[in-house]
């Protein structure tokens, strides 16, 4: 559906947008070093609270535009690309083959990521599939998701939220069969 490099962007802005629910788990520069590992971001660091501040602060952006209708998103993109002062360019590094770097790698972390995350959003609206980011459907969490599911099935997010909704579904299931 997705290039892989926007697929594990896409993904990356859940986990980092997520990252705000209770509890939140981005507020120390460990937790920062630990996201920055897990999705192999490259380029310049400066680990201190500025850039911290700055990678926190975009998670409410994010949401903002992962829960806004497709218009509106669009505007919050072209804000964070302009902001960004993206320049898509093809490198090649690690193990990932050719894909789109859109800030250079001296800019900030927050900043790559933003545009990262942006371009990432770009495809999807590009590729009609807006619908695709949503809500957990659990009423009781406020985590978002990505439906990369063929069949756009997807409701829950990976925080047990679907596992809950099924053993009380279960539970209820069997208490009116004892019922009858």
């Amino acid at each position: 559906m997705f290039t892989h490099d926007t697929t594990v962007s896409l993904t990356a802005a859940t986990v980092l947008i997520n990252s705000a629910s209770a509890p939140d788990s981005l507020t120390t520069m460990d937790d920062l070093d630990a996201l920055y590992d897990r999705w192999q971001w490259t380029g310049s660091r400066t680990h201190d609270q500025a850039e911290l501040d700055g990678v926190r602060a975009l998670r409410g952006r994010l949401r903002a535009i992962w829960l806004a209708e497709e218009e509106v998103a669009v505007a919050q993109l072209n804000e964070l690309l302009r902001e960004g002062r993206a320049l898509p360019q093809l490198v090649k590094h690690d193990d990932f083959d050719y894909h789109i770097h859109a800030t250079s790698p001296q800019a900030g972390l927050a900043t790559r990521m933003m545009v990262e995350y942006a371009m990432a959003l770009v495809d999807v609206v590009r590729a009609g599939a807006f619908d695709r980011l949503r809500s957990c459907a659990d009423p009781s969490c406020d985590n978002v998701i990505i439906d990369l599911s063929k069949n756009r099935s997807r409701r829950f997010c990976d925080a047990g939220c679907g596992n809950r909704a099924n053993v009380a579904a279960y539970r209820a299931r069997k208490s009116r069969h004892l019922e009858e």
